[in-house]
């Protein structure tokens, strides 16, 4: 189950892909993952992890409640 706190960039797009979304693909500044008709921009390997307040907002874009999150 992952926390809600600061995780890896291929964490978060496993878990991703765990709640039906396919990619990531390359697009314009960042790659994005889908799901039906729902982009969700995923943030580029910076070398750091990706912090509770940033997969909050990726979360609240892809329409995943953080119950659900913490539930994988």
């Amino acid at each position: 189950m992952p926390g809600f706190g600061p995780i890896k960039r291929r964490d978060l797009i496993a878990y991703l892909r765990r709640l039906g979304f396919v990619g990531p693909y390359a697009g314009g500044k960042h790659q994005f993952m889908q799901r039906g008709q729902l982009s969700l921009v995923i943030p580029n390997p910076h070398g750091t992890d990706i912090g509770p307040s940033l997969l909050a907002r990726i979360l609240r874009q892809g329409g995943i409640d953080r119950k659900d999150w913490e539930r994988l």
